[in-house]
């Protein structure tokens, strides 16, 4: 075995969406929930200019909106319900993901990110059989971390590949943010649910061939913040609570010269590849003002926020995936979520030799 430490890199990523576009829908949807009209004016000049022209469901002609679908019954979905769809749901589009990676191999460990749904046997089983896994194939499950537990997953998925010889990780992560919608929810929450999206996303992770190497972790909390994205379980699925204070708090955040350092290790100007999660475009907007960014660097998180919306965890896998088809030298992938907290590591393309 070789003295060398191990390198672990991302060698594929593969991605799948709903083919049920729900962006035009809900905007309809959204604007007859808020009853005074300098809100409903509000939030289409908002949605308008949210960088967001499409956005996916797994629930299919139920989605529309129309009288007597999911959404628009004479009661709201109870959260059964809507687990229910996601225990059938949210397998299927995982796997649909998973399909397009090239050949499997040997599967040693399997982490899958889904803060959407709760059931058991957890979806981590439920793949792992569809897929004839090994039955000692080590799991982990990672839930209910919101936006970053992509950024988790993959860091994890490094670790394992780094400990154990010939490890060879499957990561998965999969959403179904369009089950969490909320009746009657005024403008702010409105706002909010007008970002989400569902779709997956799934990546191998070893320390042979070439891909995106897994460097090191960025991680911070930001203080006075921990009440502005909150995620909880209520009677009709899960509640989000998205501030509209997030991007200025974050843009301060990054302003602190001791962050950005850690960030941008100084210079900016040496990354080449910035992979940051869209959880809507004020965000990217305060990650480039902070960091000085020209309008291409954040090109293909843009990309994705504008076709698939935000898809929480699923989403960087999105992001990395575009940018692993230029092989960039000196990246950082950076997710933000419940905290306010951030998760992110270090990245750069790495040829085929072993680690």
């Amino acid at each position: 075995m070789s003295s060398q430490p191990r390198v672990a890199r991302i060698n594929a990523i593969a991605s799948a969406s709903p083919a049920t576009d729900v962006e035009a829908d809900y905007c309809r949807w959204a604007q007859d929930q808020l009853s005074d009209p300098r809100e409903a004016k509000l939030f289409a000049r908002m949605a308008e200019r949210s960088g967001i022209e499409h956005r996916w469901s797994v629930l299919g002609d139920e989605a529309s909106l129309e009288p007597g679908r999911f959404y628009t019954r004479d009661s709201a979905p109870a959260t059964s319900e809507r687990m229910a769809v996601y225990a059938r749901e949210a397998p299927r589009l995982a796997l649909e993901a998973i399909g397009k990676l090239p050949e499997l191999g040997r599967i040693t460990h399997l982490v899958v990110a889904s803060c959407t749904g709760f059931i058991a046997p957890g979806i981590d089983q439920l793949i792992a059989r569809e897929l004839g896994l090994r039955a000692d194939v080590e799991r982990l499950l990672v839930g209910f971390m919101g936006c970053y537990a992509g950024v988790t997953a993959l860091r994890t998925a490094g670790q394992l590949a780094r400990a154990t010889e010939d490890a060879r990780v499957l990561v998965v992560a999969v959403e179904l943010c369009s089950l969490h919608l909320q009746q009657e929810a005024g403008l702010e929450s409105t706002l909010a649910m007008a970002q989400f999206s569902d779709g997956a996303a799934a990546a191998i992770v070893s320390t042979e061939g070439p891909g995106l190497a897994i460097g090191a972790s960025l991680t911070a909390a930001i203080e006075d913040s921990h009440e502005l994205i909150t995620w909880t379980i209520g009677d009709t699925g899960f509640v989000m609570n998205l501030s509209g204070e997030v991007p200025g708090r974050l843009s301060r955040a990054l302003a602190e010269p001791s962050l950005a350092e850690r960030i941008s290790s100084g210079d900016p100007e040496t990354i080449d590849a910035w992979a940051v999660h869209p959880g809507g475009k004020s965000i990217l907007d305060s990650v480039e003002r902070a960091f000085a960014l020209p309008a291409p660097a954040l090109a293909e998180s843009r990309e994705v926020l504008r076709a698939f919306g935000n898809m929480s965890s699923a989403t960087i896998l999105f992001v990395l995936e575009r940018i692993m088809r230029r092989a960039p030298a000196n990246g950082v992938a950076l997710a933000f979520g419940p905290g306010v907290a951030m998760e992110g590591f270090r990245f750069g393309w790495t040829d085929g030799d072993a680690g």
